[in-house]
């Protein structure tokens, strides 16, 4: 498994939200990120290969980007953000789930297992 995994649900149906492109980035000296993947939610609102599976990442900061509007825009529905950032620290070599709870007008995540 990777190190790194994610998943989206779309709280205002219940379902996962498939379609959507992650981009997964490493902080830099000089505000700048090095993209180290990306990959389309697949029809469980889950990417299987965001990292390949022996990856261990360094310490540091990192940073998720989900491409919201044009999921939201296959439905014909306008949302409040065209896209979800999170940027969060990783300190050790353990696993990181960050799952992504996202309606057309707010969204949530947390540290999952």
């Amino acid at each position: 498994m990777s190190q790194i995994t994610t998943h989206i649900l779309d709280t205002s149906k219940g379902l996962p939200a498939s379609g959507i492109k992650i981009v997964f980035e490493k902080s830099l000296p000089g505000d700048k990120w090095m993209m180290l993947g990306n990959g389309i939610t697949n029809q469980d609102g889950r990417i299987s290969d965001l990292l390949k599976a022996d990856a261990i990442l360094d310490p540091g900061m990192y940073r998720m980007t989900f491409e919201t509007a044009p999921y939201f825009a296959a439905q014909q529905l306008q949302s409040f953000y065209p896209f979800v950032q999170l940027v969060f620290e990783i300190k050790d070599t353990k696993h990181y789930h960050i799952p992504l709870l996202l309606s057309p007008y707010g969204f949530t995540t947390y540290r999952g297992s």
